[in-house]
């Protein structure tokens, strides 16, 4: 399924490079060497950016452009630079970031839920639980993967015994009050789905 995902990315990213769209966001891509790699720097650019990223996304874009200039393959600046363009709608942009940074870390969930995040907007359901599912099979007890997949389960009109089990493990696994809340009133409304072991 990841794979179709991939396809699907694929086909949106040469659409908008061959359209113009995001093909200034490219130059950075193109003149980096393998051989001119600071992943030192290019660590301490994001962190840097990622401390600012809610306060300041132009600068924190412009230090994870940087990152990306002393290393085009540190996943984290992709993952952010994508953070930065989901929250501007441009699903593009993000998802093609994403698709570098689940490729470059490959056990860590954040890009798949990124990932997932941006396929819900552009309306890939399908798609987009099938990346919330592959964020939990690396990592089965993240509470971001299963509220995102119970969430779409519920807007979608998909809930079932795995969205009441989704919510009963939000309850038991979060220390977010309103989550935990959230997550109980919603097993409750849907317990026709799952009535054991309420």
């Amino acid at each position: 399924m990841i794979t179709r995902i991939g396809a699907i990315l694929a086909i949106w990213i040469v659409g908008a490079l061959s359209t113009g769209c995001g093909s200034s966001r490219a130059s950075v891509y193109e003149s980096v060497s393998a051989t001119t790699r600071d992943t030192a720097q290019a660590q301490k650019l994001s962190q840097r950016a990622a401390a600012i990223i809610d306060d300041d996304p132009e600068k924190a874009e412009e230090l994870l452009r940087e990152a990306l200039g002393e290393d085009l393959f540190y996943g984290p600046a992709h993952n952010n630079l994508g953070v930065i363009y989901l929250k501007r709608g441009e699903l593009y942009s993000a998802a093609n970031e994403f698709e570098w940074a689940r490729k470059l870390m490959p056990g860590h969930p954040d890009p798949r839920i990124n990932l997932a995040l941006t396929l819900e907007k552009a309306g890939q359901a399908d798609d987009a639980a099938a990346s919330y599912r592959a964020a939990l099979e690396m990592a089965p007890r993240s509470v971001d993967a299963r509220t995102g997949l119970a969430r779409l389960q519920i807007r979608t009109a998909d809930a079932s015994g795995e969205t009441v089990e989704l919510l009963r493990k939000i309850e038991k696994s979060t220390d977010d009050a309103g989550l935990r809340s959230w997550a109980r009133d919603q097993r409750l409304r849907l317990m026709p789905f799952g009535s054991i072991g309420q």
